[in-house]
């Protein structure tokens, strides 16, 4: 069964360009990947963040789902903590009547963002992390019309508009938690590669497969990973556009947060002789270089796996670069798409 490739976007705010530019960039590069012939384009949801600026991606993918056709578009993820299970129901019920079919709604725990950010968006953030799976459950029901458990409080409310299709759920997550919550509702479940190095992935996989409960949508598990990647016309090309990353990367590690630098600027800072061990230590885990180096370790880490789906998520200041990387990565690892 052919690996399904799939794009997760952050909006990176890049140095010397306005903010509000990310999240039209964003919006350019869904249509850019579906002609290209990625199966879904799916964007994140961070607060308070001088970095990854898309903070509302119900907006966001309302934006891509009216200028797409064929493309799944959604949310990688909705931080379910922050808000009520039924305003989420709605919001993705009106996504699903503007794309009907097309919808993904990618649910987490975590926060996003800090904690003194997360009580702004909801005063009750200490409580709302434990009450995830309860919030799951009762977010399934209003998203498909179906019934709430005997004595819900809320199990006469109906979430509309209602239609025939129904946005398709998956957990997100870079521990055993969101594995588990995936296995017990019988849904599709995606771990955060990129956001651990791996760590922890080989793990969360197994134990979502041997506690998967089948599910009338899903009898069979379903999983997927998000790596890092970024490839270019040549090995040294790459390697240039990914100094931004990396100098990114470095200072994130001390709490030091801001926009994507330019490449020559970030690989020209003063770094000290530990920085530049760190810096080549994160060049050689990266999945950088040629489209078929990275093309390569792609597909030997899907089937080393087992993976039926891979997302990737792409940073570079220069947006051609990104268009191009996933340009020559779709070339390598996708049918090429059917003329309309």
């Amino acid at each position: 069964m052919p690996l399904a490739l799939s794009i997760l976007d952050q909006s990176i705010a890049a140095a010397g360009r306005p903010q509000g530019q990310a999240i039209r960039d964003t919006i350019a590069l869904a249509r850019h990947c579906e002609a290209l012939g990625y199966a879904r384009f799916w964007v994140s949801e961070h607060h308070n963040h001088p970095t990854i600026v898309g903070s509302a991606p119900e907006i966001l993918i309302a934006a891509i789902a009216a200028t797409t056709t064929r493309i799944r578009v959604g949310s990688a993820g909705v931080m379910l903590p922050h808000y009520s299970p039924y305003k989420v129901a709605e919001q993705f019920r009106v996504l699903d009547a503007i794309a009907p079919g097309r919808i993904d709604i990618g649910l987490g725990r975590a926060p996003g963002s800090d904690g003194r950010t997360a009580f702004a968006l909801n005063p009750l953030a200490n409580e709302r992390p434990d009450q995830f799976p309860s919030d799951v459950r009762d977010l399934l029901a209003w998203l498909a019309a179906e019934p709430l458990p005997e004595n819900h409080p809320f199990r006469v409310v109906q979430a509309y508009p209602q239609g025939e299709t129904v946005p398709e759920m998956w957990i997100l997550g870079s521990s055993d938690f969101g594995a588990r919550v995936a296995a017990h509702f019988g849904l599709p479940y995606s771990f955060a590669w990129f956001f651990t190095d791996g760590q922890g992935g080989q793990q969360a996989l197994d134990i979502y497969r041997a506690t998967y409960r089948p599910s009338p949508r899903h009898p069979e598990p379903k999983a997927g990973i998000c790596v890092w990647a970024l490839a270019a016309d040549t090995e040294a090309e790459a390697q240039r556009h990914f100094s931004s990353r990396a100098k990114w990367r470095l200072f994130r590690d001390r709490g030091i947060y801001g926009p994507l630098e330019v490449p020559d600027e970030a690989a020209a800072h003063p770094f000290t002789e530990p920085e530049r061990m760190r810096i080549e230590q994160m060049r050689r885990d990266a999945f950088v270089g040629t489209a078929p180096v990275v093309a390569g370790r792609i597909r030997e880490l899907a089937a080393r796996l087992d993976l039926q789906e891979m997302a990737i998520v792409t940073w570079a200041h220069d947006e051609a670069v990104r268009h191009r990387s996933y340009e020559l990565l779709a070339r390598e690892l996708l049918p090429a798409p059917t003329a309309a």
